[in-house]
């Protein structure tokens, strides 16, 4: 929003002074609407890079996300008295009175500063009766707060003191003469926003567009369609798309909108990764197929020619079946011919049952792949309405969530919290499971910790499988099958001495098999 446009909101709102608050509403973290009595909202986004202010008529609702907006609400009230603008800068403060009641508040000022990526809302301390209104003052509280480390020319404190800009010195089209103008005829028209205030690169365009001057134009031929246009701009800064406040209000939509497309594509990126990873396993699968059915030939031929192995021999050749010649077999010296023969079988064998496993899936990978990457596409397209509402099904989802590993729900109805790393499995273990909480974890390999909340109650079979496939999911006997899963109550878990991460011991176990699958 550049300095024409909020000029001109600020005469909008000085013909309405003196007006009488009636609260505020916060549509999102970054948005506040001032209710003002018989004339709408006045809406604040402070959202950079693209802060606006504006009039609007629509109904407004939303209570403080965060304790700046909770500060405006008890802090910022009475009577709007006095709405200005730092010459024609993006700088723009707001008096309002205080009230008198049970708990008397104390007038107060809001500075809003348009500048960009260093947009800033402030409450400033209001000024005593009967003093000149300036734009020094304390800092009350700050939208952002900038420190010295962010910014080492300026700092914005709560507490601090508000120092405004630093003086600049351009033409005031407002109040400049003809001749003033007519001093700028030596600069090319797209050029002339360096020089005038108020007027940044989308007023410069739309001063271009207005005079109406070809491409090629010299300077000196600009005059006087640049100077009636630039009048014109003065007395209406809008842009070609539509009226001020319709502009402010749609950019301020693009930039809500922007942002929750950005909050929304995150977890789609995720499970698209995801999906793209274990698609990338089935891939990986068909490649092993081709090395189990080598594995198996030389199994066979090992097995055939066993006698005519020499024993410690790294390697031999061996006749093929098929009488194409001689295969070369490597082998490990220590074992025997049958026992090379023996782990080539074991290995096929588990490539095989990995490449089952992962083909039974792939149509459901690929047709949720599909679906995902429709969804991502469809949410560039959606319009503000529709990426509000996936954004509250978003937070729903997340306020499910705990902080301390994944949550699910057995078919029983309890808790079941997954450990995604080593701190959050020793949270599970030794602070968040309760004695007569259950505990599982894969036997032998490396993995997640399980907790199912029971509350003491005995676990049934659903759930002892539906917490034993998470366990074997979680853990490096994913690409098995049939894992052995040991489970026990948390007071027979105990932590190993001197072993740091999720290592432990525990007694009374049971011992489940199942497939390393996410229960459906």
């Amino acid at each position: 929003m550049e300095g024409l446009m909020l000029a001109q909101t600020i005469r909008e709102v000085q013909a309405l002074l003196p007006v009488r608050t009636l609260g505020w509403a916060f549509p999102d973290e970054t948005t506040a609407a001032l209710l003002l009595e018989g004339a709408g909202n006045l809406v604040f986004n402070y959202r950079p890079p693209q802060p606006v202010i504006y009039l609007s008529q629509e109904r407004i609702r939303g209570e403080a996300h965060n304790p700046f907006q909770r500060l405006l609400v008890a802090r910022v009230r009475g009577d709007l008295m006095l709405a200005e603008q730092l010459k024609l800068d993006r700088v723009a403060q707001f008096a309002l009175s205080g009230e008198r009641g049970f708990k008397d508040v104390s007038p107060a000022r809001l500075l809003f500063e348009l500048t960009g990526r260093n947009t800033n809302l402030l409450v400033l301390e209001g000024v005593p009766d009967g003093e000149e209104t300036g734009w020094e003052g304390r800092i009350v509280a700050a939208g952002r707060e900038i420190t010295g480390s962010r910014n080492r020319f300026r700092t914005v404190r709560s507490g601090g003191q508000y120092t405004p800009p630093p003086p600049y010195s351009k033409l005031d089209p407002r109040n400049m003469s003809e001749s003033d103008a007519a001093s700028l005829q030596h600069l090319p028209l797209g050029k002339w926003q360096g020089k005038i205030d108020g007027i940044g690169m989308m007023l410069g365009a739309e001063l271009v567009r207005r005079a109406g001057l070809p491409s090629a134009a010299a300077p000196g031929e600009q005059w006087p369609k640049a100077w009636e246009a630039l009048k014109s701009l003065v007395a209406d800064p809008s842009v070609q798309e539509g009226t001020l406040h319709e502009g402010a209000r749609e950019s301020s939509r693009q930039e809500k909108a922007a942002q929750l497309r950005k909050t929304l594509r995150e977890p789609l990126e995720k499970r698209l990764s995801l999906l793209n990873n274990q698609i990338a396993d089935v891939d990986r699968a068909v490649e092993g197929i081709q090395t189990a059915a080598q594995e198996r030939q030389e199994a066979d031929l090992l097995m055939a020619y066993q006698h005519g192995v020499t024993a410690g021999a790294a390697n031999v050749l061996l006749p093929a079946f098929d009488g194409s010649g001689e295969l070369p077999v490597s082998l490990e010296p220590q074992l025997s011919a049958v026992q090379n023969a023996e782990k080539r079988y074991t290995r096929a064998r588990r490539r095989e049952e990995v490449y089952e496993r992962l083909a039974e899936r792939e149509p459901l990978l690929r047709a949720e792949l599909s679906e995902v990457q429709s969804d991502r596409a469809a949410l560039e397209e959606a319009p503000l309405e529709r990426l509000e509402a996936l954004a509250k099904g978003l937070d729903v989802q997340r306020t499910d969530r705990s902080p301390f590993g994944a949550k699910y729900t057995s078919p029983g109805g309890f808790e079941v919290l997954v450990g995604r790393n080593n701190k959050e499995n020793t949270a599970l273990t030794h602070r968040i499971g309760r004695s007569t909480d259950f505990w599982f974890h894969v036997q032998g390999f490396p993995g997640s910790h399980v907790l199912v909340r029971s509350g003491g109650k005995e676990l049934q079979l659903p759930d002892i499988l539906f917490a034993a496939q998470l366990a074997a999911y979680h853990s490096k006997a994913r690409q098995s099958g049939n894992v052995a899963v040991d489970y026990t109550r948390i007071k027979q878990v105990w932590r190993l001495k001197g072993e740091s991460g999720g290592k432990v011991n525990y007694t009374g176990q049971k011992t489940v098999y199942v497939d390393p699958e996410l229960p459906g």
